[in-house]
């Protein structure tokens, strides 16, 4: 009888075990499922936002040839190139380059504004000052190509799950501040904001560091 009753609170324990495993399983399964269908939504809104991104990027461009074609200046320069995934564009413009990417979406991630706000998932477009392909050759790792992109980032566009909610986008520079655009003007609006800045500004000769100025 001992036995037959050592048995029985045995069991018992292994059934409330079990039952607290899958309860508590259970939940981080939901709050995963939930992240997954969300990085799944944004990242179709972040690659549908990003291929009319190249479109204005080539408009862009079509302007920028008039504009200078108009002063006497050669335009041989300004160029605009995309991979086949459209998931990396690059636009030259004199001595200008800056790259655009969604080659930072390796995972569910949140846009990080501060403690007490709800986090929710969204994709990224990275504008980088410079040749994206130049930069990231020879990194192996996601993380020395992320420490790059980083170091030379001039801002990010985030972009939400929910289409009818706005895009976010940060301009390094501008201490991060956060500027809010709806889904119809990202595109243009991330891409001129982006030109304005790094166009509108310089570079300094170097001594001893290189530096940039604003005009």
């Amino acid at each position: 009888m001992t036995q037959g009753y050592e048995n029985f609170n045995n069991n018992e324990t292994s059934f409330r075990k079990s039952t607290l495993i899958q309860e508590r399983i259970g939940l981080v399964s939901t709050h995963m499922y939930k992240q997954f269908l969300d990085y799944q939504h944004a990242t179709l809104n972040t690659a549908e936002i990003f291929t009319e991104m190249i479109d204005n990027l080539k408009a862009i461009a079509d302007s920028m040839k008039q504009s200078f074609a108009s002063r006497g200046i050669t335009t041989q320069n300004i160029t605009v190139e995309h991979d086949k995934d459209n998931s990396v564009v690059v636009i030259n413009i004199l001595w200008h380059t800056i790259s655009f990417t969604t080659r930072c979406n390796f995972e569910p991630q949140a846009l990080d504004r501060g403690e007490g706000t709800q986090k929710t998932v969204s994709g990224r477009i990275m504008a980088i000052n410079g040749n994206y392909n130049e930069l990231i050759t020879g990194k192996m790792s996601r993380q020395e190509m992320m420490e790059v992109l980083l170091d030379k980032e001039v801002g990010s566009l985030y972009v939400p799950a929910d289409k009818f909610q706005n895009s976010i986008f940060k301009i390094r520079h501008l201490s991060n501040r956060e500027f809010f655009l709806n889904s119809a003007d990202s595109s243009r609006e991330f891409v001129l904001k982006i030109i304005e800045t790094v166009c509108g500004g310089g570079i300094y000769h170097a001594e001893g560091s290189i530096k940039k100025f604003n005009i």
